[in-house]
Parts: C-alpha cells; sequence; structure tokens
C-alpha cells in the first residue's frame, strides 16, 4: 500500500492499478484451490483462504519493492536519526488525521447499524446489503480520490493554483453526473438487484428501499470524499478531519436518528441523503476557499521573490 502510494505520487497511476489487481487475480485463483482442495492440494478450508490471501500480498510486495527499486525510488541506506525524525513528522502531520477520519467512518456505520437493528433483524440484513452495494456503486469516486491528490500536490508544489482549482472542480462535475446515471441504473435494477442476495419479501423490500433512496446522496458524498483527499493533498488535514466529524456526527447519524424515530427505515435513508447534502455545499465552500487563500499566498510569494 506504501509503494502503491509512492508510484502514484511519482505520477505513475497505471503499474501501481496492474500490480494490485494482479495481487486480487492471485487470491481469485487460489482461493478455490487452497479451500477446496485440488488434485494433490488438498482442502485447507478456512486455513486456505489465509494462506491464499498471504501469498497474494507477498506476490504483490515483491512487484512493488521491484518497481520501486527499478524506478530509483527505493533507499535502503540508513537516513540517520535527524532526517528519519524530520520525514516522519512530516509524514506523520498528515497522516495522522487522515487515519483519523477514516476510523469515523466504520464507527458511524455501526452507529447506524445498531439504529437499524431496532427495526428488526429483516431491517439488519438489508442494511448490510445495501452497504456493500454502495461499495461498488461508489468505485469510481473512491478511484477518483486516489488520483486526485496526487495531481494536486504536484501542480499546488509547482505554483499551479489555477490547475487545482479546475482539477478538483472537473472531477466534482463528473461525479455528479456519473453517480446520477449509476442512480438510475440501480434504481431501475433495484428488485432484481434485491431477489439475489435474498429470497424474504421484507429483506427485499428493505434492500429495494435502500437503492431507491441512498444512492440519490452518493454524488453529493462523493464531493465530500475528494474534498477530503484534495485537503489532505493541499496540507490540510485538520479541515479533511473536521469536515469528517461534521459530516458523520453532526448531519449523517443525528439526521438519520431522527428520520428514522419519525419515519421508520424511509425516514433513516431520507436523513442520510440530506446529510451528504449538506456536508458536500460545506466541503464546496472549503476546498474553494482554502485553494483561492492558497493561490493568493503563493503569488504573493513569487512577487515578492
Amino acid at each position: 500500500m506504501i509503494g502503491n502510494g509512492i508510484l502514484r505520487a511519482a505520477g505513475d497511476t497505471k503499474i501501481p492499478s496492474i500490480i494490485m489487481g494482479t495481487s486480487g487475480l492471485v487470491n481469485a485463483v487460489l482461493d478455490p484451490i487452497l479451500i477446496f482442495g485440488f488434485g494433490p492440494i488438498p482442502a485447507m478450508h478456512m486455513h486456505g483462504a489465509a494462506l491464499a490471501t498471504v501469498i497474494s500480498w507477498l506476490v504483490g510486495s515483491v512487484a512493488m519493492l521491484y518497481m520501486l527499486q527499478k524506478r530509483n525510488l527505493l533507499n535502503l541506506n540508513w537516513p540517520g536519526w535527524k532526517l528519519l525524525k524530520a520525514a516522519s513528522k512530516k509524514i506523520l502531520s498528515i497522516g495522522l488525521p487522515a487515519a483519523g477520519a477514516n476510523m469515523l467512518t466504520p464507527l458511524a456505520m455501526a452507529i447506524l447499524t445498531a439504529m437499524m437493528a431496532s427495526h428488526g433483524a429483516h431491517a439488519v440484513a438489508g442494511f448490510g446489503v445495501g452497504a456493500r452495494l454502495e461499495g461498488m456503486a461508489i468505485l469510481i469516486v473512491l478511484t477518483l480520490s486516489m488520483t486526485l491528490p496526487p495531481f494536486i500536490s504536484q501542480n499546488f508544489g509547482a505554483g499551479f493554483w489555477h490547475r487545482v482549482q479546475q482539477g478538483y472542480q472537473l472531477c466534482v462535475k463528473f461525479v455528479l453526473v456519473w453517480q446520477l446515471i449509476i442512480y438510475i441504473v440501480l434504481a431501475i435494477l433495484a428488485i432484481p438487484l434485491a431477489k439475489l442476495f435474498s429470497d424474504e419479501p421484507e429483506v427485499i423490500h428493505i434492500i429495494s428501499l435502500f437503492i431507491w433512496i441512498m444512492p440519490l446522496g452518493y454524488g453529493l458524498q462523493g464531493i465530500t470524499i475528494l474534498t477530503n483527499s484534495s485537503l489532505n493533498a493541499l496540507h490540510q488535514p485538520s479541515k479533511a478531519l473536521l469536515l469528517s466529524i461534521i459530516r458523520l456526527f453532526v448531519f449523517y447519524v443525528p439526521l438519520a436518528w431522527l428520520g428514522g424515530n419519525f419515519f421508520g427505515i424511509t425516514g433513516l435513508f431520507v436523513g442520510c441523503v440530506i446529510a451528504n447534502a449538506f456536508t458536500a455545499g460545506i466541503a464546496w465552500r472549503w476546498f474553494n476557499k482554502v485553494a483561492n487563500k492558497t493561490a493568493k499566498i503563493g503569488e504573493h510569494v513569487v512577487e515578492k521573490f
């Protein structure tokens, strides 16, 4: 994962994708062989699944280390305590708040799951399936959240502040249009998709309800995700962390709770969509404000120099 980030930061997004994809393919091939057995290989069940995962990550790690070495991005010499301390301080100043922001999402999802539990086991099952579908529905957003930061960081470092804003705004517009298309497709296929996961009418109804409502906010959620990663790229991790806190614990969880209390499961889902809308507006404004301020400071420094 670290090598992946290094190569992307160096401007190469293709090789990391190939390596990560190859690791996943190795895992997919080895899983059935090691779990169920094949020819002389005995069935190892859960142990086989674990071994397949270890082997796939080993293959990816070796390939990544080879590429880093080939491109002179890997130095095995001891840097000395002074340089190590300085570099670690810079990395952790961004990494720790970013890690904190990432930890908040599963915490909020756990709280939402507890809310769904008050509506019965069928609600929890339907919400669990919907949450899995969400990961697939926002896949492009997550991909952009990994490729946009290197672009922003490189242009930020080079002083091309107008390109920073252009890149961010273009990605936001694309995400809104793309997620609208995804929503239309999901809404049309809601019931057939729900029936793939369950044959119980109540669970099918909740999954369908999830698909008809929640993806309406995925484009708006995408704005927040892109803004978080972009703020980290602009060396503003504290603002990114604050944005995550606002989204999840000022809007998302409270509005979901209010909606669930007054209007049941439908209200809970609608509350999540409204929360994404509020947060998206804040995220858009914050990023442009930070970018404009950074650009003005940079221009002043250049003129002074």
